[in-house]
């Protein structure tokens, strides 16, 4: 449903909604964007980390002596020498035990030491040198196999294992989604200075208010001695989202040494210290009548986890509200392993959770003889029946029909193998998808200059998905100044407090900041412009307004006085106001608030040389209304080129004798290049969810990966027969059928 409510007009709407390029573009391209690691600070030295050699067991010694007696090396710190460090209480992160706390190695490449030197060359050389003695145990990597120990009851309603026992139809499949590690271009890195008063870390971080705050906490200091700094990021995918120990490690060392400390991780270490999506097994049983109407869901799932952590891949985010059944339960568990601490990838839970749901719909539209959309159609819920409450706004139906539509379903013939192209088989697959609305606190200050340009400043960083552009787009839908006249500045902790870049929150989140300080800085320009010798002293302010830069009455045709000459003549340098919005909680209390779409894709095999590729996906989001359609687009496509990798190449591979990543490089962990990429037609729903912010915004960072594995599973069903319930899916499982 849709409820709009009470809007502000904005006076230059046109800033919003259309195609702008990214502000911050010209920096990136020439080079002038600055990264963690592009921080050269005076006197820096560098670090190298330690890894285990082993994942289960424990240290019986470590001989540092050589690596001390390295020309240039300044410390080799481990547990024995290592300072204070402490847990952090409050805050996010995924590894929450200390490192070098104790002995006990948990997983393959924990850190045992750091060697920090007065050159990167030094340090690599002196940290081969660090003699460490183990006493072994062997380890579990193995992928968790019974789904029975899912005991934990994550949303229930009416009598599921009844109704699937007495059900018409009934289907029943184990799906499974790997072990997926997130690879960034640019490598997690931190550059920590402490100056004798407090910390400066210069951080590849998702999140830098939190990381600041579960920093300070480790370090034994109050936040106002932490600052954290991440101007850009060169993505993370949600791997940059908590901290990780070698942060903790560099400050600690900067601290002993009183010099900056440059930590920069090698690839391989992207693979077993800094998380990953962890392995998820799944059951998932549907019932229904012979005309396809849902009666009973059951989804039992397992995943893979770390020994002291309690990270879960929850699966259960989309299932309670996706489709309409009176009969539904979802249980849960974890299967500790000897593996590092798992943690958020792209679209986490309801990515991996929207697969086995997807494919099990399909299953089901297979066995009913129906057609998969229609399936979907039939099922469409009034309501969230999980949670009782009323979708705030949702147009998933719209999407299925204007993505069949696009794609062409119409002419998809259902028997396997029956569409051809020359010598290729076609396979047409569909999935739903689904993602939830994320809202946080923020604050905002916006500047307005008597030059006429403007500025707005907030703690929240950009992930690479257009955080400075959209901030700028705000303070231009308000001011109608141009977006070239706007400094952005983001990713400091000195600034005000800002939402972490994940969970596709940070935009709805700044809105309300960022138009509010924008607002509060236009009437302090009005005020000035109606003062005694103000350029509109006869006028009153309520009757005034900012259009095109420029001061003067909302109705009429006077003409508008420009902001920097009413400032000039008050001989005003600048004028400021702040903007501070809260969470979407108490509007969750009464809505069901999510976004949603549909996937269709093409699949092209070749039995001759067992060639499977996938050709073409049409995407149809319902994502509110879209800020930037340009870098909205960007983010939906990249998601779909990462869901060709989960579909086909992605998947961390662990040695049962030592529990290393075998696959720990980006030659040997195959991800979808441009070679892979198909052709991509993203179509946006413009419907505003007004409910959720006053531009009618929700996220769509995520959803562009939840369910187009299934898709594309679904569509190698269609070509092949062969049904591919253990991702990624490999020629050996399509061979099976020549």
């Amino acid at each position: 449903m849709d409820t709009p409510r009470q809007q502000n007009a904005l006076s230059h709407p046109e800033a919003i909604g259309n195609p702008h390029p990214r502000v911050d573009g010209p920096q990136k391209v020439s080079g002038m964007a600055r990264y963690a690691a592009d921080f050269n600070l005076p006197g820096m030295l560098h670090g190298v980390l330690v890894g285990a050699t082993i994942a289960h067991g424990r240290i019986a010694d470590l001989d540092a002596s050589q690596a001390e007696a390295v020309p240039g090396v300044r410390l080799v710190l481990h547990r024995a020498n290592r300072p204070p460090l402490k847990r952090a209480e409050k805050g996010s992160i995924d590894e929450k035990r200390p490192p070098l706390e104790d002995d006990v190695i948990r997983y393959y490449g924990q850190y045992v030491a750091l060697v920090v030197a007065d050159t990167l060359e030094i340090a690599t050389a002196a940290a081969r040198l660090v003699k460490v003695r183990y006493e072994a145990l062997a380890p579990d990597v193995s992928a968790p196999e019974d789904v029975d120990q899912a005991s934990d009851v994550e949303s229930e309603r009416g009598d599921a294992e009844g109704a699937y026992a007495s059900a018409p139809v009934r289907i029943e499949a184990i799906y499974s989604t790997p072990v997926e590690t997130h690879n960034p271009i640019e490598l997690h890195a931190c550059v920590a200075d402490y100056d004798g008063r407090g910390y400066t870390l210069y951080e590849t971080s998702q999140a830098v208010v939190n990381h600041r705050d579960v920093m300070a906490q480790m370090l034994g200091v109050k936040p106002d001695a932490v600052r954290v700094i991440s101007l850009f990021l060169g993505s993370g995918f949600g791997g940059k989202l908590w901290p990780w120990p070698h942060s903790l490690l560099a400050a600690a060392a900067s601290l002993q040494l009183r010099k900056p400390v440059k930590v920069v991780l090698q690839r391989a270490m992207a693979f077993q210290t800094v998380g990953h999506r962890p392995f998820v097994r799944q059951r998932f049983r549907l019932g229904a009548t012979q005309q396809g109407k849902l009666v009973s869901v059951q989804q039992h799932y397992i995943s893979q986890g770390s020994q002291l952590d309690d990270y879960q891949e929850s699966c259960v985010e989309a299932t309670p509200h996706m489709y309409s059944v009176p009969n539904l339960k979802v249980c849960s568990g974890i299967a500790r392993r000897h593996v590092g601490a798992p943690t958020s990838m792209r679209g986490p839970g309801a990515v991996p959770g929207l697969f086995a749901l997807e494919s099990a719909m399909d299953e089901l539209a297979v066995a009913l003889d129906m057609d998969p959309v229609a399936l979907r159609l039939l099922n469409e819920p009034e309501k969230d029946e999980g949670s009782g409450l009323p979708f705030s706004s949702r147009h998933l139906t719209e999407c299925l029909s204007t993505g069949a539509q696009r794609f062409g379903w119409s002419r998809r013939t259902s028997p396997v193998g029956s569409m051809k192209k020359g010598d290729l088989i076609l396979g047409w697959g569909m999935a739903s998808c689904s993602w939830l609305a994320l809202r946080l606190p923020a604050e905002a200050t916006v500047t307005l200059h008597a030059d006429g340009s403007a500025r707005v400043v907030c703690a929240t960083q950009d992930l690479g998905t257009g955080t400075y552009t959209v901030l700028a787009q705000l303070v231009s839908a308000e001011t109608g100044i141009p977006l070239a006249r706007i400094d952005v500045r983001l990713g400091d902790t000195a600034l005000p407090p800002g939402p972490f870049s994940g969970g596709s929150g940070a935009t709805a989140s700044v809105i309300p900041a960022v138009l509010q300080a924008t607002r509060e800085a236009v009437r302090a320009v009005i005020g000035i412009a109606t003062r005694k010798g103000g350029v509109w002293a006869d006028r009153p302010a309520d009757g005034l307004s900012c259009r095109d830069g420029a001061i003067g009455p909302s109705k009429g045709a006077d003409a508008h006085v420009p902001l920097q000459d009413v400032l000039r003549r008050a001989g005003v340098e600048s004028v400021s106001g702040e903007g501070k919005a809260g969470s979407g909680n108490d509007l969750k209390k009464r809505y069901s608030i999510n976004s949603y779409g549909a996937h269709f894709a093409e699949v092209t095999w070749h039995p001759a040389t067992a060639r499977l590729r996938v050709s073409r996906v049409v995407t149809v989001i319902d994502g509110g209304r879209i800020v930037n359609p340009r870098t909205g687009r960007n983010q939906i496509e990249g998601a779909l080129i990462m869901g060709v990798g989960m579909a086909l190449f992605e998947q961390t591979e662990y040695d049962a004798r030592s529990g290393a990543p075998v696959n720990s490089n980006l030659a040997d962990y195959v991800m979808a290049t441009h070679a892979d990429a198909p052709e991509l037609d993203v179509t946006f729903l413009d419907y505003p969810d007004l409910i959720w912010n006053e531009l009618g915004s929700r996220g769509i960072g995520e959803i562009g990966l939840a369910g187009i594995a299934a898709a594309i599973t679904n569509a190698v069903h269609h070509a092949t027969g062969v049904r591919v319930r253990d991702l990624p899916v490999k020629i050996e499982d399509l061979l099976q059928k020549r």
